[in-house]
C-alpha cells in the first residue's frame, strides 16, 4: 500500500507524509517520513554583517506565531556575547512575554487545528454553527495571549520593545493591573477548555523516546536553564552541540537533528514529563483531570500537555504581574552598549519546544556567525519514527483511515514548517 498526503492542512507551512507498507504479520514493514518541501529561507545568512542592535528584530521575523521566543533567544545570545545583565524586574517581564506566547500559540494549536481531529470534524468551520461558545473561547484565549504581550513590549508578532539589556520602555503598572484582572476572569474559560479536551478521543499509541527541554531548579522555565534530558543527562546550553547534532537528509528541505546520537521529542510534552513538579497547582489539577500521567509516550498527548501549559501560564502570569508591582517600574530602560568582539548563546522554550540562537560578534559589534536550532527540525527525526510505528498499528485499517491517523499524528507534534528552513 502506498500512502502520499501533499500539503498536509491545519499545520503552520507546506508538508508531505510519504508511506508505504508491505509484507505481512510478523514481516510487516512500514515506512513513513514527514517530507518538508518549502524553500530554504535563509535567515542564519540574512544575520551576517547587522549589528547587534538589528539581529533580535530581524530574527523575530523567522515566525510569525513564535517570534517572541526568537527574540527571546536572540536576545538571550547577543547579551552573552556583548556581556550584558538584566535588571530583576526587565527578568519577571521577559518570563511575562514567553507566557503571552505560549497562551496564544498553544490555543490556536489545541482548538483550531488539533481539536477538530479528536472530534471527528474536518476542521474547525462546523463548531462555529455546532458549538460556537467553543470557538468564541479559543478567541478570547488567543487574544489573551496577544493582549498581554501588546502591554509590556508593544506587540506580539514582532515585538518592538525588547533590546538587548532590556526595554525600550516600561510598562504601564495600570495597564498590567487590567491585564491582570483579565487573566483572573479567563480561569472559567480555562476550565471549560479542560472539561472539552476530557472528552477528546485521544489515539492509544506509544513509543518510548528521549524527552528533552530547558530546565531550571527554581521555576518552570520557558527561557533559560540548562538543557536536560528524561534520561538524565544535562549541558549547559553554551555546550549544546556536544548533544544535540543537525544534520541535512535527503527527504526534506528542512534539517534533521539528534540527540547524543538519537532521535527525540521537543515541546509541550517534553517540559511537561521533566518539570511537571514546578507547575503551578492548578496546572497539576488539569494534568490529573486530563489523565496526563508522566512519564507519558504518548505523542499524541502534547496537545494535552498544551491545555496544561495553558493553565500554568495563565496563573503564573498573575503572581508575575505582582511581582513586577511589586517593583519600582523604571521609566526608560535600554542600556548604554558598547560593541565588543564576543560569542552567545541563548535558548527558550517557544511553543513548539526547544529554540537555540547562537552568534558570534566581531569588534564592531557586527554579527559574523549565526545558527538557529528550530525545535520542528529537532522533532522530525521522532516524528518519522512515530509514522512508522503507528503506521505499523493502523495496518489493518481502511486506507483512508491510516491517513486520517497519520495526519493527526503530524498536527499532533504542532510542527512550524516555515521555521524549520529557516
Amino acid at each position: 500500500m502506498e500512502i502520499r498526503v501533499e500539503h498536509i492542512t491545519r499545520v503552520e507551512g507546506h508538508g508531505n507524509i510519504i508511506a508505504s507498507l508491505g509484507g505481512a504479520g510478523d514481516k510487516l514493514l512500514p515506512n513513513a517520513v514527514f517530507q518538508v518541501v518549502e524553500a530554504a529561507r535563509f535567515f542564519e545568512g540574512f544575520l551576517r554583517g547587522k549589528s547587534w542592535k538589528e539581529v533580535s528584530h530581524l530574527a523575530s521575523r523567522i515566525c510569525g506565531i513564535c517570534a517572541i521566543s526568537h527574540s527571546t533567544a536572540s536576545l538571550q545570545a547577543t547579551e552573552q556575547a556583548l556581556g550584558l545583565a538584566l535588571s530583576e524586574q526587565a527578568q519577571l517581564l521577559r518570563r511575562l512575554i514567553m507566557n503571552a506566547e505560549i497562551i496564544s500559540s498553544h490555543a490556536l494549536h489545541v482548538c483550531f487545528l488539533a481539536a477538530p481531529d479528536f472530534l471527528g470534524l474536518k476542521s474547525v468551520m462546523p463548531l462555529i454553527e455546532g458549538d460556537p461558545e467553543v470557538v468564541k473561547r479559543a478567541f478570547r484565549l488567543k487574544k489573551m495571549g496577544y493582549d498581554l504581550a501588546e502591554v509590556v513590549v508593544g506587540r506580539h508578532t514582532h515585538p518592538i520593545a525588547a533590546v538587548p539589556g532590556g526595554f525600550t520602555m516600561a510598562p504601564e503598572a495600570s495597564a498590567l493591573g487590567k491585564i491582570q484582572e483579565r487573566l483572573v476572569a479567563l480561569r472559567g474559560d480555562l476550565e471549560a477548555t479542560v472539561e472539552l479536551c476530557r472528552k477528546l478521543q485521544i489515539p492509544d499509541f506509544a513509543r518510548p523516546t528521549e524527552y528533552v527541554c530547558l530546565r531550571r531548579p527554581d521555576y518552570y522555565t520557558f527561557a533559560g536553564g540548562e538543557i536536560a534530558s528524561s534520561a538524565g543527562v544535562s549541558v549547559p546550553v553554551e555546550q549544546y552541540q556536544e548533544a544535540i547534532k543537525e544534520q541535512v537528509v535527503s527527504h526534506s528541505t528542512a534539517k534533521h537533528a539528534r540527540w547524543n546520537g538519537d532521535s527525540y521529542f521537543v515541546g509541550a510534552l517534553a517540559r511537561v514529563n521533566n518539570n511537571w513538579r514546578q507547575l503551578h497547582p492548578a496546572a497539576q489539577q488539569a494534568m490529573n483531570t486530563l489523565g496526563l500521567r508522566p512519564p507519558c509516550h504518548n505523542s499524541f498527548m502534547n496537545t494535552v500537555a498544551q491545555v496544561v501549559e495553558m493553565v500554568h501560564c495563565v496563573d503564573d502570569s498573575i503572581l508575575l504581574i505582582d511581582q513586577v508591582l511589586a517593583l519600582p517600574l523604571q521609566e526608560e530602560w535600554e542600556p548604554e552598549v558598547a560593541a565588543r568582539a564576543g560569542q552567545g548563546v541563548g535558548a527558550a522554550e517557544a511553543p513548539r519546544g526547544l529554540l537555540i540562537h547562537d552568534y558570534t560578534y566581531d569588534e564592531r559589534g557586527r554579527c559574523t556567525r549565526a545558527n538557529c536550532v528550530i525545535p520542528t527540525n529537532q522533532n522530525l527525526a521522532n516524528l518519522d519514527a512515530d509514522l512508522r510505528a503507528f503506521l505499523a498499528q493502523l495496518a489493518s485499517k481502511p486506507k483512508h483511515e491510516i491517513e486520517l491517523g497519520l495526519e493527526m499524528l503530524v498536527r499532533a507534534y504542532d510542527p512550524c514548517i516555515s521555521c524549520s528552513v529557516h
